[in-house]
């Protein structure tokens, strides 16, 4: 059975920047974002791509017509050889009565619910209808598919699949957090044999949307909602949230059931509507480190308390041992490790696609395992990786560096050579572009469009930000480190290792100096824990610089400017390469450097 996932909407960020002001990026940011497009064959992932990384479009909502072709092309597969086409959206016609019931239920004036019911009218009609979603289809693609082969599935219920499916599809009990989904913005849950069963009394509606006051509380400090969350989460580290927590006191209430709630609604109409409660909380803002970092610890706080409050609830309705949680929430990586040791379950997965770069591969799963047709075939995959997107071969990457003649010049070398040759340039303060295999999927960079540099030098964090990252100094770097030497490095408590840089752990005090450039201010890191099996070069490369070194780390970071995608092609690579400082790019086999110009 063959199963395309397929998630964005060509006039999403049209009718947000006209009907709700959006502008700029942010009209990408309200439905459809991280758009992308997966393909299952046999219950086997075999590409998944987001649209950002081929239309150079960060974030993008726009219907991801690159995606789905070159998932197609990956595979060798035709429109007319497809089973099922599954869009992890419902917006069905109970969604939008409900919406209308709403919208009659809000203490508005009458002509301002009349503008109000026009703009749902509006998204509906042209984005998230199911008509319309069939439209746009079949409009950007040139295919009409059968309607009976196209399935709407539930975006929470796709966020819980992807996890799943991710952690083995192995019975487990789930945590979804995001800014909202059709109706909700969270929900609980647990998965057996395949089957989802929702804990229907702590489900939590988008009005009351945690993630959505994250936003809040990032657009407030100054930030861009819905992208630029991870920077509060570093800015948090530098502060100490007051006590008694004003978010908690004023702002959040917590429900016996295990839902919580809030002291408003969110407004799609006012995005700063919730300014004013900041401000009376915590003072006039000041664009200061002290102001801005205190707001970010206590909102850290917050979330921390809201989901352990979540997950206390859960655990009286459940006995299984293992939590998926997924959704945007679960990016906050700062509040992940926290929330694993003080709950009762013995470990907990948070995926690489736990945002909405997952969701068409999980709604590609949930309507494979849900098909009739593949009723006594549906088994776990024997190996998930995040390496599903395009590779290119030293041919395609040899005729790259000939368009840019002139500009690079490169020597080709074998794997035994790149990883000597690129280990021993880590030795000293220089930094790597790494372009290797089959691009990563989701928003970290792990290992395969990646920038590196030695973590032992006290000012590399700010030499990489001035040469290539262009971005805040307070924002940290992650460490890479061979999952054999984790324990030894950092204490990592439940968790045994973090391939996919979902969990931060407290660095062992003697390696805080030996990896200082990979340290946050609280003396913390996010790491990526790495094996011979999953990236055997890059893990080999390690090991040699340890052994030159004595250093049991490297710096990754995305291979990217601030504001930027990730790099997909090799293109791509050597464009970044010339337009930063970067000392080396290592594209493939080949180690690339820069003519020197002449005077």
């Amino acid at each position: 059975m063959i199963v395309l996932g397929c998630n964005g909407f060509s006039r999403s960020a049209e009718v947000f920047a006209e009907h709700y002001d959006a502008v700029g990026k942010e009209k990408h940011y309200g439905l459809g974002h991280d758009a992308g497009a997966s393909l299952l064959i046999d219950g086997e992932l075999v590409a998944a791509v987001e649209e950002e990384r081929l239309n150079r479009e960060k974030k993008t909502s726009d219907f991801p017509i690159n995606s789905v072709k070159w998932v197609l092309d990956h595979a060798g597969v035709k429109f007319e050889d497809i089973d099922l086409i599954a869009i992890p959206w419902s917006f069905n016609e109970i969604v939008f009565n409900a919406a209308l019931f709403d919208l009659a239920m809000q203490p508005l004036a009458p002509l301002d619910k009349l503008g109000r019911l026009n703009k749902i009218g509006q998204l509906f009609v042209h984005v998230l209808g199911q008509e319309a979603i069939l439209a746009d289809f079949a409009a950007r693609t040139g295919f009409t598919p059968d309607r009976e082969k196209v399935v709407f599935v539930p975006h929470h219920l796709a966020h819980a699949t992807t996890g799943w499916y991710f952690a083995g599809m192995t019975d487990a009990a789930f945590l979804i957090s995001d800014g909202r989904a059709e109706l909700f913005s969270s929900v609980v849950g647990e998965i057996r044999d395949g089957k989802i069963k929702l804990f229907d009394d702590q489900m939590v509606t988008a009005h009351d949307s945690i993630g959505m006051l994250f936003s809040a509380i990032t657009r407030f400090l100054g930030f861009v909602p819905n992208n630029d969350e991870y920077k509060v989460m570093g800015m948090a580290g530098y502060g100490k949230a007051p006590s008694p927590n004003p978010f908690l006191e004023h702002i959040v209430k917590l429900e016996d059931s295990g839902r919580y709630t809030l002291c408003q609604q969110h407004d799609l109409e006012n995005p700063r509507s919730f300014e004013p409660l900041f401000e009376e909380h915590f003072g006039p803002f000041q664009d200061t480190l002290e102001y801005q970092s205190t707001v970010s610890a206590a909102a850290q706080e917050m979330l921390l308390a809201v989901t352990n409050h979540q997950l206390r609830a859960l655990e009286s309705k459940t006995d299984l041992p293992h939590l998926l949680f997924e959704g945007g929430v679960a990016l906050n990586c700062l509040n992940n490790t926290p929330l694993l040791e003080e709950s009762r379950f013995e470990d907990m997965s948070v995926s690489f696609g736990a945002s909405d770069t997952g969701i068409a591969i999980g709604a590609a799963v949930y309507a494979w395992v849900n098909d009739p047709a593949a009723e006594g075939k549906v088994k776990a995959p024997e190996s998930v990786t995040p390496y599903l997107g395009p590779e290119y071969d030293e041919e395609a990457i040899e005729a790259t560096l000939r368009e840019f003649t002139g500009k690079v010049e490169w020597t080709k070398l074998t794997d035994d050579e790149v990883v000597d040759r690129v280990a021993k340039l880590l030795t000293e303060k220089v930094i790597v572009g790494y372009f290797e295999g089959r691009m990563e999927h989701g928003p970290r960079a792990l290992g395969h469009r990646s920038i590196l540099a030695n973590p032992s030098f006290s000012d590399i964090k700010d030499v990489i930000n001035l040469r290539v990252k262009h971005r805040e100094p307070f924002r940290p770097f992650a460490p890479l480190v061979l999952e054999s030497d984790a324990a030894k490095v950092f204490e990592l408590g439940k968790k045994k290792s973090s391939p996919h840089m979902t969990f931060v752990f407290p660095v062992k005090e003697e390696y805080r100096e030996k990896i200082q450039g990979a340290v946050h201010v609280d003396g913390t890191s996010r790491i990526q824990t790495l094996t011979d099996e999953e990236t055997p070069r890059l893990a080999a490369l390690l090991r040699q610089f340890t052994s030159l070194t004595g250093v049991p780390c490297l710096i990754n970071t995305s291979f990217n400017v601030a504001g930027e995608p990730i790099v997909c092609a090799p293109a791509d690579a050597v464009n970044c390469f010339l337009g930063t400082e970067i000392d080396y790019l290592l594209l493939g086999n080949h180690l690339v450097t820069k003519v020197a110009k002449t005077a």
